[in-house]
């Protein structure tokens, strides 16, 4: 496994983006004011993370994702763990990530990488997306916040 900042020359793998969010709009967005990282395996993508700065000496975690069929393999941990490292040897102080309220597995994963919840953006997913969003059964509504010092 192989884990490397996306070349200049290859498309974003949308949709992988679009597993993690399915706003095209807003990854759109995003990936045009971060840094995409890719996963490859075998000679193909199966894993990314967009690392996108949002305040001075902070830069926020978005976008992680692995392919389906991946899942349950350490890919995600390894993502995560990788990006706190880019950012702490790109010179952050802080990285961040949000996630939604029904997602028990980011939840866990982001804990378990040294997150911490600092707090909750009420009603975020229904504001920004025109579709409900369900995860586990549960309705995502809540952009659960969280935080780590670098």
């Amino acid at each position: 496994m192989n884990i490397r900042k996306k070349r200049f020359d290859e498309e974003y793998p949308m949709n992988l983006l679009l597993l993690a969010d399915p706003s095209q709009k807003l990854v759109e967005d995003y990936i045009q004011r971060g840094e995409c990282f890719v996963t490859e395996m075998d000679h193909q993508i199966v894993g990314v993370y967009v690392l996108l700065p949002t305040r001075p000496e902070t830069v926020e975690l978005v976008n992680v994702a692995v392919t389906e069929e991946m899942h349950g393999q350490g890919i995600g941990k390894q993502l995560v763990s990788h990006a706190i490292e880019t950012a702490r040897s790109n010179g952050y102080k802080t990285i961040e990530v949000g996630t939604g309220n029904s997602g028990m597995g980011q939840l866990a994963l982001y804990q378990k990488c040294g997150f911490r919840i600092v707090g909750i953006d009420f009603d975020f997913f229904i504001r920004h997306y025109a579709e409900a969003i369900y995860e586990n059964g549960i309705p995502c509504r809540d952009m659960i916040r969280l935080s780590q010092d670098l």
